[in-house]
C-alpha cells in the first residue's frame, strides 16, 4: 500500500510512520509544512528507509497538494495534519480556522478529485482516515463518557475548527460518496511529544528545577492514551474500518491533572536518586486556569475493541515510565527543540490579558 500522512512530521504522525515502516511493508509520504512542532528529527529511526518519503507542503495549497498526490499516487491518506493546543488557539485563533478548516477543505477536494480519477478497482479500495480529538464533544461532568453518537459541543477555537472539519469530511462522504473514516481520540503521550503539551513541559521543568504549573487546582480530568497504542488503531481503523463510520479510541486511563503531575515527580525522584531537585513535587505551583478550561474527557472505546479488535497494550503507568525514560536519553532531541522556537513558556494567557485591558480602558 501507498499511503500520505499529513502532518507525518508531528508527534502522532511520525509514530504511525515509525510503526509502518517498522512493522509494515507500507510506503509512507510523510507530508508536513514543518510548523514549530513539525519536528523531522521525529522521523530519524525510518528516514533512511527506502519506503519513506518526505514532502514539504501546507494543506492550504491546492496546486502544491495535486502535485504531490498526481506523482505519489496513494492508495490512502491519513490526515493529521492541524494546529493543536488549546492555548495556542486562544492566543491565534486565525491559524487554527486557516489549517484545520480551509486546510482540510482543500484536501479534501484535493483527494475528491484524484479520487475520481482512478479506476474502479482503485476506487473502491480507496480511503480517506481523517483523525480528530475528543475535545470536538464538549466538557462531561464527574460521570459519563463520550460516545461516537455524542453531540458535539466544542468549546475552544481549537476544538471548533476540528469539530468544523470533522463535519467537512462527514459532508464530502454523504455529498460525494468520498470513502472515509473519521477517528477522535483522547489525550495522547510519549516519546517526541512537543514540550508545550502537559507531561513532557512536566519533565522537562523538573529536569531544570523550573516550576511545574498546574492550572487551577488541577482538578481537570483527560483519559491518557499512550502514542504507539493510538498509532495502531489508526492503521487498524485505516484497513478495517467501515466507510462513513466514527470510530473513538481512548486509553481507559483517567486522570486528574494534578495526579499525573505527582506521578511525574515520583517517577522522576525514583529515576534520578541525585538530582538536586529532589523532592520534585515541591516544584508544583499552581498557576491560573485556562478560560473556558473544560472540566472532564473521558472516552468509550468499546466499539473499536469490539469490531475491530483493537485495545491499548500500555498501561499508564507502564506508559509513563516509557515516556520519562525516553526524555532522560534523548537530551539531544528536546534540547534542539527548546533552544529554537519552544523555550517552556506559558500559552494560552492574551485573551485574559486583553479583558484585562480592556477593562481598565472602559474605566
Amino acid at each position: 500500500m501507498k499511503l500520505i500522512i499529513t502532518g507525518g512530521a508531528g508527534f502522532i504522525g511520525s509514530a504511525v510512520i515509525r510503526y509502518l515502516i517498522k512493522a509494515t511493508q507500507t510506503t509512507v509520504l510523510c507530508l508536513d509544512k514543518l510548523t514549530y512542532a513539525g519536528n523531522l528529527d521525529s522521523l530519524k529511526p525510518v528516514s533512511n528507509n527506502p519506503r519513506y518519503h518526505f514532502a514539504q507542503v501546507d494543506i492550504c495549497d491546492g496546486p502544491a497538494l495535486e502535485q504531490v498526490v498526481a506523482e505519489f499516487r496513494p492508495d490512502a491518506i491519513m490526515h493529521l495534519a492541524a494546529e493543536s493546543h488549546v492555548d495556542r488557539s486562544i492566543d491565534g485563533p486565525a491559524e487554527f480556522i486557516n489549517t484545520n478548516i480551509v486546510g482540510t477543505y482543500t484536501l479534501l477536494e484535493t483527494v475528491r478529485s484524484y479520487w475520481q480519477s482512478l479506476d474502479s478497482e482503485q476506487k473502491t479500495a480507496f480511503r480517506f482516515h481523517h483523525v480528530s480529538t475528543d475535545e470536538v464533544y464538549g466538557s462531561l461532568g464527574k460521570t459519563g463518557f463520550f460516545l461516537e453518537s455524542t453531540p458535539y459541543q466544542p468549546n475552544s477555537p481549537y476544538s471548533a475548527s476540528k469539530a468544523a472539519s470533522d463535519h467537512l469530511v462527514r459532508a464530502w462522504h454523504h455529498t460525494y460518496k468520498l470513502p472515509v473514516v473519521t477517528t477522535n481520540c483522547s489525550n495522547n503521550y510519549g516519546p517526541y511529544q512537543f514540550p508545550e503539551k502537559l507531561i513532557p513541559l512536566i519533565i522537562l521543568n523538573a529536569l531544570e528545577g523550573k516550576p511545574l504549573p498546574v492550572y487551577g487546582q488541577g482538578e481537570n480530568v483527560r483519559d491518557w492514551l499512550y502514542v504507539d497504542d493510538h498509532a495502531r488503531a489508526l492503521c487498524l481503523v485505516l484497513e478495517l474500518g467501515k466507510l462513513g463510520e466514527t470510530y473513538n479510541i481512548g486509553g481507559h486511563n483517567e486522570k486528574t491533572n494534578l495526579e499525573v503531575v505527582q506521578t511525574l515527580c515520583s517517577i522522576l525522584d525514583e529515576r534520578l536518586p541525585t538530582s538536586k531537585h529532589k523532592p520534585h513535587h515541591q516544584l508544583i505551583s499552581f498557576v491560573t486556569d485556562r478560560p473556558g478550561h473544560d472540566l472532564r474527557y473521558a472516552i468509550d472505546a468499546s466499539k473499536i475493541e469490539k469490531t475491530l479488535g483493537w485495545k491499548p497494550q500500555e498501561t499508564f503507568e507502564t506508559g509513563l515510565h516509557k515516556t520519562v525514560q525516553w526524555y532522560l536519553d534523548n537530551q539531544n532531541w528536546w534540547q534542539r527543540v527548546r533552544d529554537g522556537s519552544y523555550q517552556g513558556e506559558r500559552l494560552g494567557l492574551l485573551c485574559a490579558t486583553r479583558s484585562v485591558q480592556n477593562a481598565i480602558k472602559r474605566m
